[in-house]
C-alpha cells in the first residue's frame, strides 16, 4: 500500500515538472526548456530522461520517433500532443537536430 502511495506520489511529482503551455510562436529551443530540460536536462545529456544530443539514441532515429514519442508519450513520459502544436513539434524536433 505504501509503494502504491509512494509511487503515485512520484507520478504526481513528474507529471507537474514537464508541463505547462509554451508561447505558440515559441523557438524550439524555447519549447525545449520549457518542456522537456527538466527531464532530459538542458544541455540534451539527459537525466530522468534519457539523453537527446550527439551520440545518443535518439540522434540515431528518424523524425517521425521523437514526433510520436512527443506527441504520445513514451515510457514514463507524457504526452505532449495536447499541449504543443504540429508546428511546434517540428520546432522542438529541428531544435534537437541542430544540436545533434
Amino acid at each position: 500500500m505504501r509503494v502504491r502511495l509512494a509511487l503515485a506520489l512520484a507520478f504526481v511529482v513528474f507529471a507537474g515538472a514537464c508541463t505547462g503551455v509554451p508561447a505558440e510562436d515559441a523557438t524550439g529551443e524555447e519549447i525545449y526548456l520549457q518542456l522537456c530540460a527538466r527531464c532530459h536536462a538542458p544541455d540534451l545529456s539527459g537525466g530522468l530522461g534519457p539523453a537527446l544530443g550527439p551520440g545518443s539514441a535518439a540522434a540515431s532515429r528518424p523524425d517521425d520517433f521523437l514526433r510520436i514519442a512527443i506527441t504520445r508519450g513514451r515510457g514514463r513520459m507524457p504526452a505532449f500532443g495536447g499541449v504543443l502544436s504540429d508546428e511546434q513539434v517540428e520546432r522542438v524536433i529541428g531544435y534537437l537536430r541542430e544540436r545533434q
